[in-house]
């Protein structure tokens, strides 16, 4: 398949596969996919039973998930890592699907849809407040990240799945809403938007980008995100959308909060569950040597 870029965006709509605005399409991640209406810090993995040694280029003898919590990360190096395992997913040297989880420091990025109304701030008060500014090649429109988001990157092959990004959309949404539901919060789509909502407020964004089947890109989920960041901009090009926050969302009933902790391992369970996966935990330093290793082997092959 051609490159293809989706998320939050615009509207989604009906036909091929095509780019996103940020959030009107939301495109943290990048792909843009038609959508059809639907109702609806780090390293606190699940502890497996047993964790097999990964290999490259050697088959998987079950349809794993290899989980790597970064940590607190710039977004270019996330992006850049993202790419090294779309290489390796796409070439088959890493025979699992991945997701990557992280924490950025203030960034505004700017999807392949994005328009130069939809950046609210000057670059003097980005620069006043410590806000990086990037223009990628995600689909969707402009979009936040920074500290008290769980940004997730899940780098998968369709191949493996189903072959169809609107689709995947879907499941990326179905993931986030059975990964907040234990809390008390009923997540639901938004016809014609990319994302998660809880009555009518934006609680995660959704943006991808897609070659050869395998995705990389991905989610923001607000945790205990600061929402004043989002005025910086019109998240996802959506003219008056409110955004939230797990946070938000609890204190407002008078509930306890979840600890980063409890939400990360929830977010981790829905994937497991939507993609029915096993989720094995892949260490930064084991990923970063698997990718080491790929790199001197390509060399010597070479």
């Amino acid at each position: 398949m051609p490159e293809e870029r989706t998320g939050d965006g615009g509207r989604e709509t009906g036909g091929s596969e095509r780019s996103e605005p940020g959030e009107s399409r939301e495109s943290s991640p990048e792909l843009t996919a038609a959508r059809e209406p639907q109702r609806g810090e780090h390293s606190r993995l699940p502890s497996p039973v047993s964790r097999p040694a990964v290999h490259s280029r050697l088959p998987s003898p079950v349809s794993r998930l290899l989980v790597t919590s970064l940590g607190p990360l710039p977004y270019a190096e996330a992006l850049s890592l993202q790419r090294a395992v779309a290489r390796a997913r796409i070439t088959g040297a890493i025979a699992d699907d991945v997701l990557l989880l992280v924490e950025h420091p203030p960034v505004i990025t700017m999807g392949r849809s994005s328009k130069t109304g939809h950046l609210v701030a000057s670059p003097a008060l980005l620069a006043a407040r410590g806000v990086e500014q990037l223009e990628v090649d995600r689909g969707g429109d402009v979009t936040f990240h920074g500290p008290g988001q769980l940004v997730g990157y899940p780098i998968f092959d369709l191949k493996r799945h189903k072959q169809d990004l609107h689709w995947y959309l879907r499941q990326v949404e179905e993931a986030l809403i059975r990964a907040i539901a234990p809390f008390g919060i009923v997540g639901e789509r938004n016809a014609g938007y990319t994302g998660v909502w809880v009555n009518d407020r934006k609680l995660a964004s959704i943006g991808v980008h897609a070659r050869d089947w395998v995705t990389w890109h991905g989610f923001a989920l607000n945790v205990r995100t600061d929402l004043s960041w989002f005025d910086l901009i019109v998240p996802c090009g959506i003219s008056g959308v409110t955004m939230t926050s797990i946070e938000r969302e609890l204190l407002e009933r008078g509930e306890r909060v979840a600890s980063d902790d409890e939400i990360e391992a929830a977010v981790i369970r829905g994937f497991e569950s939507t993609f029915a996966l096993v989720v094995e935990p892949l260490a930064p330093e084991a990923l970063s040597a698997l990718l080491e290793t790929m790199g001197a082997e390509a060399a010597t092959s070479s």
